[in-house]
């Protein structure tokens, strides 16, 4: 079963600029870092920064979602909207403000019912891939363990979700606030056991790895998905 998001990884031409844009206006410290790649804590995952290099590299232009509090969503509107042009979105009960980082990503914050200090960043609970077929990919994911929860009526998506954590999939287009979903993006996720759901994918991953710290996979449109021991 997997359980949610250990990291997201981000292909920067400047790492340390993108690492103190990511300082300055998500106050996310950095948990470690290279000459290559930072990684920023986003609550219990990763936002992994990454200079061009070898695969997997990180994504590029990605839509992803960060959860904060939901009684803090109007201070980080005042807070960033005194630097950006920020979009809105209502869905249901729940708010979410999207802006675009340095190299174009489009960043959300989403309003989460989290027991999370108000200034800061709570998680990752959403990240969008860009594929070419959306029902070879819909399969490929529902395979590993995630569940179908919407599919789009004006536009080419499905959204999957397992544990707390969704994934939209967009055939090539521009979603809300003109984002896109992510090319080559490499991201990780917690399971009971990787190797089991690994196997669920056998021959339609273009590649199964296993590495130290889980099973690394390889999806037909060439993200790269690790799952990892919870």
């Amino acid at each position: 079963m997997l359980t949610g998001p250990r990291w997201l990884a981000l292909e920067v031409p400047h790492l340390d600029r993108a690492t103190s844009f990511y300082e300055a206006f998500l106050d996310l410290d950095v948990r470690r870092e290279t000459d290559s790649e930072a990684a920023l804590a986003a609550g219990d995952a990763d936002l992994i920064l990454r200079a061009p290099g070898d695969v997997p590299r990180g994504g590029l232009h990605t839509h992803y979602a960060l959860s904060i509090p939901a009684d803090s969503y109007d201070d980080w509107h005042d807070r960033l909207g005194e630097r950006f042009d920020l979009h809105e979105e209502q869905f249901g009960d729940a708010r979410s403000l999207y802006f675009f980082d340095l190299v174009g990503n489009c960043v959300e914050l989403g309003q989460r019912d989290v027991d999370h200090p108000a200034g800061e960043i709570a998680g990752i609970f959403e990240v969008v891939l860009e594929v070419e077929d959306l029902d070879v990919a819909t399969d490929f994911y529902e395979r590993l363990g995630f569940e179908v929860i919407d599919r789009g009526e004006n536009r080419m998506r499905v959204r999957l979700t397992a544990g707390n954590f969704d994934l939209e999939l967009w055939e090539p287009q521009l979603g809300i606030a003109d984002a896109r979903g992510g090319v080559h993006v490499d991201l990780g996720v917690g399971a009971d056991n990787p190797e089991d759901v690994a196997g669920h994918v056998g021959d339609e991953a273009l590649g199964v790895e296993t590495i130290g710290e889980g099973v690394r996979i390889r999806d037909p449109d060439g993200h790269y998905l690790t799952v990892v021991d919870t």
